[in-house]
């Protein structure tokens, strides 16, 4: 799934308008399962000029990156996490794991040949779904519209709830940078 529509639901399930704190946690916890492929790409493509083949076909199924997608996608330690956020009831750390899980969830059941290790430390095993967000061989080319139109419909709800400009301007990007590819890519 996009890391836009990520944020997008994340902040649907779990942030809340009267709670800046718990609010700013669920988009963190939506993108922190991203968040070392983004800086690994970034510093690899922008800092030392890979070529985007290398970094998408070799490096991103290396052992070295999977080692570390191992740790920020692993189902357990994040329900681990979860599990002392309820314990303390802490309303941040049950946004923040929560988001991260809910971005898991969604990312195993829409990742056909770049999945990751969800279950690690317990297991190094790798759903490879029938179906993937992006891959038009599977079922890609329906996913894709279908999500869209979920994250679409969450950032019209999410628009109702919240009315500070700040995140109203967040969730307008965010549903554009979920929207544009469709229309790029289809016309």
């Amino acid at each position: 799934m996009n890391t836009p529509a990520h944020l997008i639901f994340g902040l649907t399930a779990f942030g809340k308008p009267d709670r800046r704190d718990v609010t700013a946690a669920a988009l963190i916890g939506a993108l922190l399962p991203d968040f070392s492929l983004y800086v690994m790409t970034s510093w690899h493509l922008m800092i030392l000029g890979t070529s985007p083949q290398v970094v998408f076909d070799q490096l991103y199924f290396s052992q070295a990156w999977q080692n570390i997608f191992r740790v920020d996608n692993s189902i357990v330690l994040w329900f681990l996490a979860l599990v002392l956020g309820l314990m303390w009831r802490s309303p941040v750390v049950i946004a923040l794991c929560g988001a991260a899980l809910l971005h898991l969830v969604l990312d195993f059941g829409l990742h056909h040949d770049d999945g990751r290790a969800h279950f690690w430390p317990i297991s190094n095993w790798i759903f490879a779904s029938p179906v993937s967000y992006w891959d038009s061989n599977h079922y890609g080319n329906i996913v894709a519209p279908i999500e869209v139109a979920a994250s679409l419909a969450c950032c019209w709800w999410l628009w109702k709830r919240f009315t500070g400009r700040l995140i109203r301007a967040l969730i307008a990007i965010l549903g554009l940078m979920e929207f544009l590819p469709i229309v790029v890519f289809t016309v």
